[in-house]
């Protein structure tokens, strides 16, 4: 419960937390060493460098207090500064020391000029301008002193080597890493994708790859599909024969009350007129959405023509609202038998339809809402099953259906991937559904 904060700031793809749980480490491992050599070797080093070379400076000023010019502090310490490797000299009257500009990435030189200093009270300036050179410029009786020795007599050479040397082989091996790393999700990657495919109705090629255990999420998803596909396909068989089946007989009922007198055949005609009904329900639920491919279709352009089929009709359909624009992977025939079907419980159950499209960039959905007693919410659950009629909820005055209307709608949105959801129309007051699919 206390990490439930951090979920908000974490990476939601399976590459971006790959990638953190690869860089992470690194960047862990260079601070560490980095503090590590810096404090606990490169600093020490330096400061015991820096006390070495100030005694020897000390030892230089000692000799210049006790002379007398400059030129015999200049003849005396002429032995010791050959044994030292230094050199000296003392500035003009009118000169000033030449400090110059440090190294970007000298980032020693400070704890060196702050150990002379602190070691050599008659410091003036330090000049460290490359790492070959540093100049020191101490204050004496006799003037200012320029010192010019070794800049490694300071310092280790090139301290920043090591810090360089280690980010450039982290940035190899990282480089080397998200490639082998991308290689290893690429077969996830494409198994996500054929996944989401056959939710939104659509199957693409797709053969396992990767890892074992890649291969074996793959095997059983193309299992699964191949049962999901077989099972579609018995459930079309079944119902399509039966409702073909009960055909035959049908008509022969047809055949026989046409040959009874009108008044005593009006009854039974009714009967065989709702049984033709209820054929052709089972028909349109067998059928679902696996008659085509999906194609590309203008949402807007659709709808405008299902709600002119709709008024010809005799119904009293209205497109209201449209949100947004382009084109979407549908099922023409089914979304049409879904938007009827949502159009026909709407102008049985009350006066008119209003439809109304909103397209996304991430979805598309299509409202259809009524000014009929619309469903409780309670019951909306159980609306969308097959066969199920909710009479108390509707107007009997209009006939009841057989149960398939919503169920019909909804199979067609899970077969594009998407959702039917019921409501309550804010503007009718009836009965409001929303096809939403995923583009």
């Amino acid at each position: 419960m206390t990490t439930q904060w951090l979920k908000l700031y974490m990476p939601r793809s399976l590459y971006a937390r790959a990638a953190l749980i690869l860089i992470l480490p690194v960047v862990v491992m260079l601070l560490v060493i980095s503090v590590a050599f810096l404090q606990k070797h490169l600093e020490d080093v330096t400061a015991q460098m820096t006390r070495a070379a100030s005694r020897e400076v000390t030892l230089v000023t000692d000799v210049i207090e006790h002379s007398e010019t400059q030129h015999q502090a200049v003849a005396e310490l002429r032995p010791d500064l050959a044994a030292l490797d230094m050199k000296l000299r003392f500035l003009g009257i009118n000169e000033t020391p030449v400090i110059g500009n440090r190294r970007w990435y000298d980032f020693i030189a400070p704890q060196v000029e702050s150990e002379l200093r602190a070691l050599l009270p008659d410091l003036v300036a330090v000049a460290l301008p490359s790492g070959q050179e540093a100049r020191l410029y101490l204050q004496t009786d006799l003037g200012v002193l320029q010192l010019t020795f070794d800049r490694r007599r300071l310092s280790p050479t090139a301290p920043h080597q090591l810090i360089v040397t280690v980010l450039f082989f982290a940035i190899i091996m990282t480089t080397i890493s998200f490639l082998y790393m991308r290689n290893q999700l690429r077969p996830i990657t494409r198994l996500a994708e054929a996944a989401q495919a056959f939710g939104r109705g659509r199957v693409v090629p797709y053969s396992p790859g990767g890892a074992i255990e890649v291969r074996a999420a793959g095997s059983a998803f193309l299992d699964m599909r191949a049962r999901i596909e077989r099972q579609m396909e018995q459930r079309t068989m079944m119902l399509s024969g039966v409702s073909h089946d009960l055909r035959t007989p049908l008509t022969r009922l047809k055949l026989g009350l046409s040959l009874l007198p009108e008044g005593e055949a009006a009854p039974l005609q009714q009967d065989v007129d709702e049984m033709q009904l209820l054929l052709d329900a089972f028909l349109d639920f067998s059928k679902g959405a696996a008659e085509v491919a999906p194609e590309s279709v203008d949402p807007e352009r659709f709808l405008r023509q299902i709600v002119k089929d709709a008024c010809r009709a005799g119904h009293k359909v209205d497109l209201v609202k449209v949100d947004g624009a382009g084109t979407a992977m549908l099922r023409p025939t089914a979304i049409r038998r879904a938007v009827e079907n949502l159009i026909g419980n709407a102008v049985r159950y009350g006066n008119r339809a209003e439809i109304s499209l909103s397209v996304s960039s991430k979805s598309l959905r299509i409202r259809v809402e009524d000014d009929g007693p619309g469903i409780p919410p309670e019951q909306r659950t159980e609306a969308v099953k097959p066969f199920s009629r909710l009479d108390p909820a509707r107007n009997q005055n209009r006939g009841s259906g057989v149960g398939l209307g919503l169920a019909i709608v909804a199979d067609v949105a899970r077969a594009h991937g998407g959702v039917l959801r019921l409501g309550k129309s804010e503007h009718l007051g009836g009965l409001c559904a929303d096809i939403i699919i995923g583009r």
